[in-house]
């Protein structure tokens, strides 16, 4: 049963900017925090951003002012506004519910690739 489908994830050089998206199964979406996390080769998965259900937003460090994490709850959709893109944020990125995610719910990911 297939949870989260990240999509949006492509090439793109230092200071650009991509948008993720992430659909989500109603019944998880509609009662969870929400969170973008990301997994660089050879790194451990990393926590990127939450949403709550409120709307309240948190940010690691590295990435806050240049991230936008959204929701829309009437399309179940997670969505990762990313600008001014350094080779360090290359990834592949996942979308779950917050604070940790899910074991059983990892999905794919959607790989970006920062590079000139």
């Amino acid at each position: 049963q297939v949870r989260f489908v990240e999509s949006g994830g492509g090439l793109v050089q230092p200071g650009g900017s991509l948008r993720l998206s992430c659909a989500a199964s109603k019944e998880i979406f509609s009662v969870n925090t929400m969170a973008w996390y990301r997994q660089a080769p050879g790194k451990q998965r990393e926590l990127v951003a939450t949403i709550g259900i409120n709307g309240r937003t948190t940010y690691r460090a590295s990435v806050k002012e240049r991230f936008a994490i959204s929701r829309d709850n009437a399309e179940t959709t997670l969505n990762l506004q990313m600008n001014n893109l350094k080779h360090e944020d290359t990834a592949v990125y996942y979308c779950n519910i917050g604070p940790t995610g899910r074991a059983a719910w990892w999905g794919q990911g959607t790989q970006v690739t920062v590079s000139s």
